[in-house]
């Protein structure tokens, strides 16, 4: 899949570029008088086109020029960059890249950077907490800006109908937002101004967008965030049959909010193995593994992320230690029966499902130390840091060479953490499948 971007300057397409390129893409930026890098690592392009302040012809010349060299070079999802002040004129390249995407193609419009203190919010874009017509960028002498309501800006330079949709819709989900963006389409607007005051909402929005009516070519328009997860969220869909593993034993408190944080955001439900069962050296054991394997499998079919977990909420914690008496046994003897149990199912899904499954996720030192002695590995070659204390990497050798791996302590990081790394993986995981597909 290629991602191409307009941008009206040399920093906005670079800074989106990078954007891209932490999303697992391999980006570059090419200026407007220069031809597309022929070479075959390529699969994000950003173009400057320095139409910024640029007399009305040339904005849509340029404009034109860089359609045309994306469309050359075959890009499958075209972004508008705009600048996160909305200056220049957005409206007018807008309106070009429509005109060259054809008549079944729709804006929509992200105004906010979140990271960089840009929100939107009832339409307006305030910057820092003040409108952006307040603040210095205002004052711009080429082009100062005099309101801060963003659909506003583009109608004034717009031939097009545009439209808004508020946060309550945003805030309100997926389905409800992907409704909202058709019925606007259907009512003829051909740019949707959205709010969004975080990262999240940004990641809500794109992913509503890949599940819009497909006959509508949508085309992100933002100052980078936007793009970056709507070609993430694109690129996730054209691989949707590649599943993640998450394994837990953990059961402190902190992994339960990140479970249940995962749950949420996933829409999985997860496979749940008794630890009671799994603590022993009796037949249960077996019998539980074997339950656990079949209800995954099953579960796979339906959930790109498969959780499996003796942590569920309500479940008191195992008496290792009268366990370990009427064995007469030691409980560290029991407390790896419960990681190589878990080990042990995550193993023979790998092995038996027909899905490809793009990496692994595994919380707790012994869930994962477990697992690298199910699968005969002899190590993680370690490639990157997705949060402190949470390291990338891939088995060495064993039944899963190369698989990708995130490794992470049970009591490590926000309530985000396990989500964070799963789509951490898939980043990274997608890169590596799109260099060997």
């Amino acid at each position: 899949m290629k991602v191409g971007v307009i941008a009206d300057d040399l920093t906005g397409a670079n800074a989106t570029g990078v954007r891209l390129s932490k999303q697992g893409f391999n980006s570059a930026t090419v200026l407007f008088m220069d031809k597309i890098l022929d070479s075959g690592d390529l699969d994000a392009v950003c173009i400057d086109t320095d139409s910024r302040y640029a007399l009305d012809e040339i904005v849509v010349n340029r404009v034109n020029q860089a359609m045309e060299d994306l469309q050359t070079w075959d890009a499958e999802v075209i972004c508008k960059r705009i600048d996160s002040t909305v200056r220049g004129k957005i409206g007018l390249e807008i309106d070009t890249v429509l005109d060259a995407v054809g008549e079944n193609s729709v804006a929509i419009v992200v105004a906010s950077f979140p990271d960089s203190g840009r929100i939107s919010s009832g339409g307006y874009l305030l910057v820092d907490g003040i409108p952006v017509q307040e603040t210095d960028v205002a004052k711009d002498p080429v082009a100062p800006i005099t309101q801060s309501y963003v659909p506003g800006i583009i109608q004034e330079q717009s031939k097009y109908a545009v439209g808004h949709i508020g946060l309550d819709k945003v805030l309100a989900g997926m389905e409800q937002l992907r409704a909202t963006i058709e019925q606007q389409i259907v009512t003829g607007e051909r740019i949707i101004v959205v709010d969004a005051v975080t990262e999240e909402d940004i990641e809500t929005i794109a992913k509503s967008m890949v599940t819009v009516q497909k006959k509508v070519k949508l085309v992100p328009v933002d100052p980078g965030p936007l793009t970056a997860a709507y070609a993430k969220a694109y690129s996730h869909q054209l691989i949707e049959q590649r599943k993640v593993i998450v394994t837990v034993g953990s059961v402190t408190s902190l992994s339960g909010r990140q479970l249940q944080y995962l749950k949420e955001k996933t829409h999985s439900t997860p496979v749940y193995v008794s630890a009671e069962k799994l603590a022993t050296l009796e037949s249960s054991w077996e019998d539980e593994v074997d339950r656990a394997i079949e209800v995954a499998l099953e579960r796979i079919h339906h959930d790109d992320v498969l959780i499996i977990t003796t942590y569920k909420e309500g479940t008191g914690l195992v008496n290792l230690k009268a366990v370990a008496e009427r064995e007469n046994s030691t409980q560290d003897a029991l407390a790896k029966r419960i990681t190589d149990g878990l080990a042990k199912i995550t193993r023979r899904v790998l092995e038996k499902t027909n899905y490809p499954v793009q990496g692994c996720f595994t919380s707790g030192g012994d869930v994962t130390a477990s697992l690298c002695a199910l699968s005969m590995a002899s190590g993680i070659k370690l490639e990157d840091e997705v949060l402190p204390l949470a390291a990338y990497g891939t088995l060495i050798g064993g039944y899963f060479p190369e698989l990708p791996i995130v490794t992470k302590g049970g009591m490590v990081g926000d309530k985000k953490s396990i989500y964070s790394s799963v789509n951490f993986l898939r980043t990274k995981s997608t890169r590596r499948v799109q260099k060997h597909d």
